[in-house]
C-alpha cells in the first residue's frame, strides 16, 4: 500500500515554518544552507557578514520583505524594508552606507501605491543618513506573487577596534532592550485581522544607526548587538546563548511591553517574547558600563523607555531563563514553529 503519511510528506517541502526564524528555520540553515555555502563569515550566524578588505572591514547584509499588509500603523513595507536592512549592518557595529533595492511586483498593482512605498523608502534612507544605489524591478503574472515584495540589501563599514558579534558575550554582561517589545507585530496581526482594540499601538519600526554610532563612540565595553526580529526577544536571545556558550537570565519584572500590547497577548493566546520587533535592540555590554550605556540608549528618539532586563551567567549554557514576577524560573527556549506569518 502507498504510504499516505503526512509528517512524512512534510519532511520534503517548505513549510511556513521554515520562516518563522525559530527552530525550524535555524534547523534548515544549520542542515542544508551552511553545509552547502560552508565558509566562516556564513557560520558566525550574525545578522550580516564581515568582510575583511585590504583597506579595511566592510558589513554587508541582505534581507527579503513580504509583510501582510503592505499598509500598517506605524508605517509600510518600504520604510521596514530600509530600515530592516540598516538595523541589520549597523547590528555588526558597521555604520551603514549604500543599499540596494529589488522589487517584485504582481500585475495589476496600483501605481498610487507603489510610489507612496517608493517615498517612504527615500525618505526612511535619508533619515538614516544612507543612499539607495542600485536596484531591480521584476512584474510577475497576476496571481502569482502577492501584491509586493522587496528585497534590500546593505553595505556599511566598520572602524578600527570595533569587534562586535553574537559570539562575543560574556559572563557578567548586562543585557540592554532599547525599548518596548512586540509592538511590530501585535500592529501587523491587528490590521491583518482587522481587530479593533482601543488603543494607539502601531509598528516600531526605525533606524537604529544613529543609536548604535553613539553607543560606540563612547568607547565603552560593547560586546553584542541585535535587533530582535523574527522570531521576537525570546529567540534571539537564544542565538546568542548559543553563539557565545552562555547561559542568559531575564527577569519578568523588568521586561517593557505596553499594556494594550500585554492585554492583547493575553487575550490571544500569545507571547510577547516571541512576538517581532523592528526597532529595538539589545545590547549585552560589561557590567561596569552597563549604566553608562543605558544612559546614552536613553538619550536617543528610539530608546526613551530603554531598560536593563538580565546579566549573561557562566551556568546552562546555550539556556535562556525567565525570572518570574513570582520568583521562579522557567526555560525561554527558541520558538517552535510559525507564530506570525508574513509580519515582515
Amino acid at each position: 500500500m502507498p504510504d499516505t503519511n503526512p509528517k512524512k510528506e512534510n519532511v520534503e517541502k517548505i513549510l511556513l515554518d521554515h520562516g518563522s526564524g525559530g527552530k525550524v528555520s535555524h534547523s534548515m540553515f544549520s542542515d542544508m544552507i551552511l553545509p552547502i555555502f560552508d565558509n566562516a563569515e556564513l557560520a558566525k550566524r550574525d545578522d550580516g557578514a564581515v568582510l575583511d578588505i585590504k583597506e579595511g572591514r566592510l558589513a554587508f547584509s541582505t534581507d527579503s520583505y513580504v509583510v501582510d499588509p503592505i499598509f500598517f500603523p506605524g508605517g509600510n513595507i518600504g520604510d521596514l524594508a530600509v530600515n530592516g536592512t540598516v538595523n541589520d549592518v549597523a547590528m555588526c557595529g558597521a555604520i551603514p552606507l549604500y543599499i540596494s533595492v529589488g522589487l517584485i511586483i504582481e500585475e495589476g498593482f496600483p501605481k498610487k501605491d507603489l510610489e507612496a512605498i517608493l517615498k517612504t523608502m527615500a525618505n526612511a534612507a535619508k533619515k538614516a543618513g544612507v543612499k539607495i544605489v542600485t536596484g531591480d524591478t521584476k512584474v510577475v503574472p497576476k496571481g502569482k506573487a502577492d501584491k509586493i515584495f522587496i528585497n534590500t540589501s546593505g553595505i556599511g563599514v566598520i572602524q578600527r577596534g570595533v569587534n562586535i558579534s553574537g559570539d562575543k558575550a560574556q559572563p557578567g554582561d548586562k543585557i540592554i532592550i532599547s525599548g518596548t517589545i512586540a509592538d511590530h507585530g501585535i500592529t501587523i496581526l491587528s490590521t491583518r485581522e482587522g481587530l479593533k482594540f482601543d488603543s494607539n499601538i502601531q509598528s516600531d519600526s526605525a533606524p537604529l544607526n544613529k543609536m548604535v554610532e553613539s553607543i560606540i563612540g563612547s568607547g565603552l565595553d560593547i560586546h553584542v548587538l541585535r535587533d530582535p526580529t523574527r522570531g521576537g526577544l525570546g529567540t534571539t536571545l537564544n542565538e546568542i546563548a548559543s553563539q557565545s556558550n552562555i547561559g542568559i537570565n531575564i527577569h519578568e519584572n523588568s521586561l517593557p511591553i505596553q499594556a494594550p500590547v500585554q492585554g492583547i497577548c493575553e487575550l490571544l493566546g500569545f507571547d510577547p517574547l516571541y512576538i517581532a520587533n523592528e526597532g529595538k535592540l539589545m545590547a549585552f555590554v560589561t557590567e561596569k558600563d552597563s549604566k553608562k550605556v543605558l544612559d546614552i540608549i536613553k538619550q536617543n528618539e528610539f530608546g526613551k523607555n530603554a531598560v536593563i532586563i538580565g546579566e549573561v551567567t557562566d551556568r546552562n549554557p546555550g539556556k535562556v531563563f525567565l525570572e518570574t514576577t513570582i520568583g521562579g524560573f522557567r526555560i525561554i527556549d527558541m520558538l517552535t514553529g510559525e507564530q506570525l506569518p508574513r509580519i515582515c
